[in-house]
């Protein structure tokens, strides 16, 4: 099973676009950054995003959503998500420049009586340290999780991990959010360049595919239409992140009395995955 209790084998897809970066990439875990009256770490995310992007350090290429534990014993705002940053860099990525700029990021605009944590490390890690830290990742979904853990496993697997503020526990939701972009097949895109600029209506398949920066957009078989078919946009557009793609996901609707149709899947289809 995933990690979000999908079966794996129904999410080996076969993309008709590239693969996510993994060289010259770096990801940016941030986790625990609002309070009950402020934006939440979403909305944060995209104007770190910003900020790096208008400091020259990279080109933004999209930000996950991971969801974690929810439990009575863990203290978090609303929901317990945390957010990677998925930057593409020059050949040679100045991580440290990167890491500096969203810690002097937090600790100006985490909201007041937040506890943010950050994690920086490029995405092409060895074998050995990508398995740890998706193991990391994995067992913060489902268990509870301890600063020292996340210290320890940070500093073993080459990861920069730093908390600027409060009690500082979101260190372990952004190192998390890591690890699990890097297992390849947990979340959704929040944010992708283009992705809110698509109006809910109408539109062929062909087009979808050539407008949008992901992958595939197919359903979770890997089932997709022809190019010409007409797929209705739903208002709501967050691609999955599968086996390390960008993947939109569809559904093919079968109405009693009327022709099949094809839609984007709707918010609570994509968040069960």
């Amino acid at each position: 099973m995933g990690f979000n209790g999908v079966n794996e084998s129904q999410t080996r897809l076969t993309p008709t676009g590239g693969c996510l970066p993994a060289r010259s990439t770096v990801l940016v875990g941030i986790d625990d950054t609002d309070n009950l009256a402020s934006p939440g770490t979403g909305w944060l995310a995209q104007c770190l995003m910003q900020q790096l992007v208008s400091e020259g350090l990279g080109e933004a290429f999209g930000i996950t959503r991971h969801q974690l534990l929810k439990d009575p014993r863990v203290p978090y705002t609303s929901h317990n998500s945390s957010a990677c940053l998925v930057i593409r860099t020059p050949e040679v990525a100045d991580v440290g420049a990167i890491d500096e700029c969203a810690a002097a990021f937090l600790r100006d605009r985490a909201a007041e009586g937040s506890d943010p944590g950050l994690a920086t490390v490029c995405a092409a890690v060895a074998q050995t340290d990508r398995q740890a830290l998706c193991e990391f990742g994995s067992a913060a979904k489902h268990q509870l999780v301890d600063q020292a853990s996340a210290r320890g496993c940070a500093a073993q697997h080459g990861v920069r991990l730093s908390g600027h503020g409060g009690t500082e526990d979101g260190v372990i939701g952004a190192l998390a959010a890591v690890g699990l972009h890097l297992h390849g097949s947990d979340g959704f895109f929040l944010w992708m360049p283009c992705v809110r600029d698509l109006r809910p209506g109408w539109c062929s398949y062909q087009h979808l595919l050539h407008t949008l920066p992901i992958d595939d957009a197919c359903t979770l078989n890997g089932d997709r239409p022809t190019p010409g078919t007409i797929v209705e946009i739903g208002p709501w557009i967050r691609p999955l992140l599968l086996d390390g793609h960008a993947v939109l996901l569809l559904e093919r609707i079968e109405p009693a009395g009327a022709p099949p149709r094809w839609r984007t899947a709707p918010r609570d289809v994509v968040k069960q995955h």
